[in-house]
C-alpha cells in the first residue's frame, strides 16, 4: 500500500470515529422525538457522517482526520471544494466507487493514492500538505 493511501485510510478511520461519536449525541436528542430504530441505526449515522464531511471539506478541503494526517482535498483546477461536491463525493465513495476501483485497479494504483474513483469522478485529488 502506498504511503498516501495509508495516510488516507488513517484519516478516514479518525473521521469515522468522530462521526460515530457525534452521531451518538445526535441520536440521544432525536430519540425522544423519533421512535423508529431504523432511523437511529441507519439514517442518523449516515446523515451525520455525510454532513460532517461536507461541512469540514468546504472549509479548506480537510476533515479533522485529513488535517491530523497532513492531507488536503483539492479540485484539479485549484478551486476550493464546495459542500455539495464533498457530499456527492462521499455518497459516490460509499456506493459506485468500489465497482470502479475493481474494474480499473491498475489505473488507480498508478496514482499512488492521490486519486481514487470517488476523487476522479469529481475531478479532485488529495495532496500532502507540508
Amino acid at each position: 500500500m502506498k504511503r498516501l493511501t495509508k495516510k488516507r485510510t488513517q484519516a478516514v478511520l479518525m473521521d469515522s470515529v468522530i462521526a460515530g461519536l457525534v452521531s451518538y449525541g445526535v441520536e440521544q436528542i432525536v430519540r425522544k422525538k423519533v421512535k423508529s430504530e431504523f432511523v437511529h441505526t441507519v439514517i442518523t449515522p449516515m446523515l451525520v457522517a455525510y454532513a460532517l464531511e461536507a461541512c469540514q471539506m468546504r472549509r479548506g478541503g480537510q476533515t479533522l482526520g485529513y488535517k491530523l494526517m497532513g492531507l488536503e482535498l483539492t479540485n484539479d483546477d485549484g478551486t476550493p471544494v464546495t459542500a455539495e461536491q464533498a457530499f456527492k463525493r462521499a455518497l459516490h465513495r460509499d456506493t459506485r466507487s468500489i465497482v470502479a476501483y475493481v474494474k480499473d485497479r491498475a489505473h488507480f494504483e498508478a496514482e499512488a493514492g492521490a486519486v481514487l474513483p470517488h476523487d476522479a469522478a469529481f475531478h479532485m485529488h488529495v495532496i500532502e500538505k507540508n
